[in-house]
């Protein structure tokens, strides 16, 4: 182990991946190992500048992890990513970017299994997710169904202009939240404009507080 070298390693790590996620790492200023996916290819080479907007770069601001979508103006092509900086003695070194593809690209529907079929439903439409009984229920204005994504999926694939991860179990449109309440231990009671509760966890509170900017 001690002649293990480190690119090796990272191409067995990135075979776990391979379909779906490219792997990247950088030092401070440059990339110095990619590996693309069958999906989605940004076209890195070892030696290439850290671009700033890309997903590192922002890691790279806010000294921690950061996950978010990435619009093409960066690489050309969009995509879903997320960084990690690690350090060394406590000075920021280096990152590990997982790229995603950007699903949501020319699709703005989500479509819902219900009694009677599928339903394909507009973004907009959709009030909020919720997980239970290790199912993903989809709430929206009129109707409810489920879906095979797990909310992690959505993350990735709902635009992050309209839905945020507020809970384990929840993911809600914010342009569907009458009023925040506060809650105990620093945590947070959404009112949705249907009338259900929805809980922000103190995981999830800084988070959410950030994105709604109070």
């Amino acid at each position: 182990m001690e002649n293990f070298k480190l690119t090796p390693l990272l191409d067995v790590i990135g075979e776990l991946f391979s379909d779906e996620i490219s792997i990247a790492v950088s030092n401070t200023k440059e990339y110095i190992y990619y590996r693309p996916s069958k999906r989605i290819d940004l076209k890195i080479r070892p030696g290439d500048a850290v671009k700033a907007g890309s997903i590192a770069h922002k890691a790279f601001i806010s000294r921690q992890k950061e996950s978010e979508f990435i619009n093409r103006d960066v690489f050309g092509v969009p995509y879903h990513g997320m960084a990690v900086p690690f350090h060394n003695n406590g000075k920021i070194e280096g990152c590990v970017t997982a790229i995603y593809p950007a699903f949501t690209d020319g699709k703005s529907v989500v479509t819902l299994k219900t009694e009677d079929g599928w339903v394909p439903v507009s973004f907009h439409k959709v009030m909020y997710l919720e997980v239970k009984n290790r199912k993903t229920y989809v709430y929206t204005e009129d109707r409810y169904g489920t879906h095979k994504n797990t909310l992690q999926e959505f993350e990735y694939t709902l635009p992050r202009d309209l839905f945020v991860r507020c809970h384990r179990s929840f993911v809600v449109n914010v342009h569907h939240i009458s009023e925040i309440y506060p809650d105990t231990h620093s945590t947070f009671l959404l009112a949705m404009k249907n009338g259900k509760s929805i809980p922000v966890s103190q995981t999830y509170a800084s988070y959410f507080r950030k994105l709604l900017g109070f």
